[in-house]
């Protein structure tokens, strides 16, 4: 039984989890969750042991100095709890780390084991895919669940993805079988820009994660970092005609697919969150000290992990005209690993549009695959 010292009880608690990896693609689901512990000054209270899910050859454990004393961090996954004041206080716990590499089901386990300890009331995992879609549109969030009633309830897609699948799947689903509510929100990521950070699918991430918690999230400076971010993508685009010429035909594409929906929901959600912005009774809900366990306290202490990445990407893979599969000689992108709603290979969501291509519903991009397909 887990037990934990340290952490008062909580209210009306949401886990957000996110892990690198497969399922990350530009980091933009990592730095989402890396962003919430930095705003609201969340304090680790635990983390897995490393021995027990991580293969050490692939992830290696790194060497730093401290004031000339040489220390080592082991990858792993931490938890945080975010204490969130305001009219409506909700906490969060917040789960962040890398993919396992063995052990996924007693990783799983584990990770509900806090979760019921917590009396957490909804998971919500954050995951980003590579996908087709312009870097000059709005980034495309697919909201997936295995629960019917959420599904309904939150506007979401019901999860039919069969195939191969990485942690985010089988977390979702050992939630589903706990009997805890369960969401997948997914970023999809330009694969021809696929270079981390994203920061404008990161900030896509979480204002779709402030629709579902129904909680305004101060953004910080990820705004001017996801303009900066596309005015970098634009210039090197324009550097090459080819690859202008490939970012014009997604726009197309896009812009033609969402046509009909131009007045519906999406203008809807955008609405809605201008007016909580505005008018959202006040500042953003904001960390409170009670009860959080501090620095070096309790049974773990904190490792660096907050990461600091320049706004500017810079294109990967071999040099335009040089591949088979299109004009930009990119490496073989790698689409979404479970899409609902479709048949494998379909490489977009039930319901989605051409533009959204690739957002899929459990799972991160399939290594070694090509861009609209399904392994």
């Amino acid at each position: 039984m887990i037990e934990l010292e340290g952490v008062p009880e909580l209210v009306d608690p949401v886990m957000v989890a996110a892990f690198e990896g497969w399922n990350d693609a530009g980091d933009a689901a990592s730095t989402a969750v890396a962003h919430l512990e930095q705003e609201w000054k969340g304090e680790v209270f635990a983390a897995l042991d490393a021995e027990d899910y991580y293969d050490f050859q692939v992830n290696r454990p790194t060497v730093w100095m401290d004031g000339g004393v040489r220390k080592v961090t082991w990858p792993t996954t931490r938890l945080s709890v975010i204490r969130i004041g305001g009219e409506k206080p909700r906490d969060l716990v917040l789960v962040r780390g890398i993919e396992p590499s063995m052990r996924w089901r007693s990783f799983c386990n584990e990770i509900l084991g806090f979760a019921h300890e917590l009396g957490v009331e909804m998971v919500v995992v954050l995951g980003a895919l590579l996908g087709d879609t312009p870097h000059t549109r709005p980034v495309p969030v697919s909201g997936v669940t295995s629960d019917p009633d959420l599904a309904r309830t939150m506007n979401l897609e019901e999860s039919r993805y069969e195939g191969p699948t990485g942690i985010v799947g089988i977390l979702q689903e050992a939630c589903t079988h706990a009997g805890i509510p369960a969401v997948s929100l997914w970023a999809a990521v330009p694969h021809y820009v696929s270079q981390p950070p994203n920061p404008k699918a990161t900030l896509a991430l979480l204002n779709r994660l402030e629709d579902v918690l129904d909680l305004r999230i101060p953004l910080g400076d990820l705004a001017e970092d996801a303009r900066a971010w596309q005015l970098g993508v634009d210039q090197l685009a324009a550097e090459d005609s080819e690859v202008a010429e490939y970012v014009q035909s997604l726009e197309e594409a896009r812009d033609t697919a969402e046509l009909p929906e131009a007045s519906g929901e999406a203008i809807a959600r955008e609405f809605e969150r201008y007016l909580r912005r505005r008018d959202g009774g006040g500042p953003p809900g904001h960390a409170t000290d009670g009860g959080r366990a501090a620095e070096g306290e309790g049974p773990f202490l904190r490792e660096g992990t907050d990461r600091s990445r320049p706004p500017h990407p810079k294109r990967t893979g071999p040099l335009p005209g040089t591949a088979p599969d299109g004009p930009l000689g990119r490496e073989t992108p790698r689409p979404a690993d479970e899409d609902p709603g479709s048949d494998p290979g379909d490489g977009r969501a039930d319901g989605e549009d051409a533009g959204d291509e690739g957002a899929g519903d459990e799972d991160g991009p399939a290594p070694g695959s090509s861009s609209g397909s399904e392994d």
